[in-house]
């Protein structure tokens, strides 16, 4: 299996809410639909930005999002006592359920 392991960090100085950070989540995943609309012309617009500006800010856009979410996991651990650990396997297993992914098969790597 592929993983892609991002360890993004608790932020200081803020008192997020499950609420807060919810509807942080939104405005951020709503950033990186406007990034992506534009890089494919679906504003209706032409896209006066070169490709690797806007490709450059959908990855800043998708970092924010991948924070926030982070952040959400912080405040669900700290202020209800959630095991994200436990979550995280059991949506493991859920997509091995699905069909998603199969369990002890690994991505074999090129090694020449």
């Amino acid at each position: 299996m592929q993983k892609k392991i991002v360890a993004l960090p608790k932020l200081n100085n803020l008192t997020p809410t499950m609420e807060s950070t919810a509807l942080k989540l939104m405005e951020e995943a709503g950033e990186l639909a406007q990034a992506i609309g534009k890089l494919r012309g679906m504003s209706g617009e032409r896209c006066a930005v070169d490709e690797r500006e806007v490709l450059a800010r959908i990855t800043r856009e998708l970092l924010d999002v991948a924070q926030t979410a982070v952040s959400m996991m912080f405040v669900l651990e700290e202020r209800y006592g959630i095991s994200i650990e436990k979550a995280l396997d059991e949506h493991m297993d859920k997509l091995v359920r699905k069909g998603y992914l199969v369990p002890g098969v690994e991505r074999l790597k090129d090694d020449s």
